[in-house]
């Protein structure tokens, strides 16, 4: 079957297989990120275990975040250059390794650098190859596909922070990363094997085919163009205002007096609106436009993290988790929408790794921040005045987003 465009051409029907990538994509995200947000179900028993501080042991999710940041335009230009396939199967590879290796460490250093560089540096493999491939094989309904691919790394909350949590309860925390590194394995490495290269499309054909600038752009145009560097900024901000909150509210829960099993339960209902908020603000891009979408929800986000500084039981818990995380995560893909209207599709790996790199920069704040207000005040309180802060300044920044313009014959072809 085929379709009109808005300039009157047809459009061939996009391949049915672009779902199974998505399918794959969300797969992979899932067991990745829940194994990595292992650690902050780890966080109490490790360091009654070991006698490690918890800013110790929350500054290796920092490191991890480092190391992401490092390694995402890395992965993302390989997989622009051999594609995603194999550098996706390499970093499975390398983050069930380093999982492994992880949970054999015998000193708080070693852990550090295991968990924090190794880990983290390998996780980054399947975010900006996987998008760039998603994002290519989708000319309709873009924000949508990265929304569910998404999703299913909100998946991770409600599958495998559960799953980490029955494991703490009858095997030490190294048995468990061990077990996390075999799941890793089976799943994301025959989940790899299913990414295949994306359709060519016609960079020049307009809007049909592409809503990207010409092909002409060079990396180096795209990485010190105003967009790329508005992107940056606003991800890395964005990032910082719910890493904080993700990564210590179990552990706020659980001195507010809320048992282990029901802390880990609030992560699950923020990972359930997240799966939601990833699906209606997909749904809210493809409508209304990326920007604007996430302009909005970077306000709204400011105001929810912020919500957790009231919060004392569980129920109140419950609450600001549904409504942050149905925010946070809603707001993430599109970013990677943004991206794709904006660069051209043969740098999509490199420019994601960019913006990725500057999320993960973000990410790495929250961990050892909250750890190091709690560690000298003896409360949280602290740090979600600080998110509320941070989610403000994503905000300003990304309100002086401006797409690139676009050549006349393509601003004449698009809907009014």
């Amino acid at each position: 079957m085929s379709a009109q465009d808005p300039g009157g051409g047809e459009i061939m029907a996009e391949p049915s297989y672009r779902w199974v990538i998505v399918a794959a994509g969300g797969l992979m995200g899932c067991v990745a990120m829940g194994a990595l947000f292992s650690l902050p179900v780890l966080l109490t028993p490790m360091a009654e275990a070991t006698g490690w501080s918890r800013t110790g042991i929350s500054a290796a999710m920092t490191l991890a975040f480092l190391a992401m940041a490092a390694t995402s335009m890395i992965w993302g230009a390989l997989s622009d250059r051999f594609g995603a396939r194999p550098v996706v199967l390499a970093g499975a590879v390398l983050f069930s390794v380093s999982l492994w290796l992880a949970g054999q460490a015998p000193s708080l250093l070693t852990f550090q650098l295991g968990f924090g560089l190794l880990v983290g540096g390998a996780v980054a493999a399947f975010f900006a190859p996987m998008m760039a491939t998603v994002t290519g094989w989708f000319t309709t309904q873009r924000s949508l596909a990265v929304s569910l691919v998404s999703a299913g790394m909100g998946l991770a909350p409600v599958t495998m922070s559960p799953l980490a949590a029955q494991l703490i309860a009858v095997h030490d925390w190294r048995a468990v990363l061990s077990i996390l590194a075999g799941i890793v394995a089976v799943v994301t490495l025959p989940a790899a094997l299913l990414l295949r290269p994306p359709p060519a499309q016609d960079e020049a054909a307009g809007p049909a085919l592409t809503d990207a600038p010409s092909s002409a752009m060079t990396v180096r145009q795209a990485v010190t163009s105003p967009q790329f560097l508005v992107l940056v900024l606003t991800n890395f901000f964005c990032c910082a205002t719910h890493s904080g909150p993700i990564f210590h509210t179990v552990s706020y829960a659980e001195i507010c007096g809320i048992s282990a099993i029901a802390a880990v339960s609030i992560y699950s209902v923020e990972g359930i609106a997240g799966m939601g908020g990833r699906i209606g603000f997909g749904l809210l891009g493809d409508r209304f436009g990326a920007k604007r979408v996430l302009v909005a929800g970077l306000l709204a986000q400011a105001f929810a993290a912020l919500g957790y500084y009231f919060s004392r039981g569980l129920y109140e818990f419950y609450l600001v988790a549904a409504i942050f995380g149905f925010i946070y995560a809603g707001i993430m893909p599109l970013y990677s929408v943004l991206v794709r209207e904006n660069f051209p599709m043969k740098m999509m790996g490199t420019i994601m790794g960019g913006t990725g790199m500057a999320g993960s920069l973000g990410m790495a704040t929250g961990p050892v921040l909250g750890g190091w207000i709690f560690d000298r005040t003896g409360s949280y309180g602290g740090l979600y005045i600080t998110c509320f802060a941070l989610g403000l300044g994503a905000f300003a920044i990304a309100m002086t987003f401006r797409p690139f313009p676009r050549p006349p014959e393509v601003r004449q072809a698009q809907p009014a």
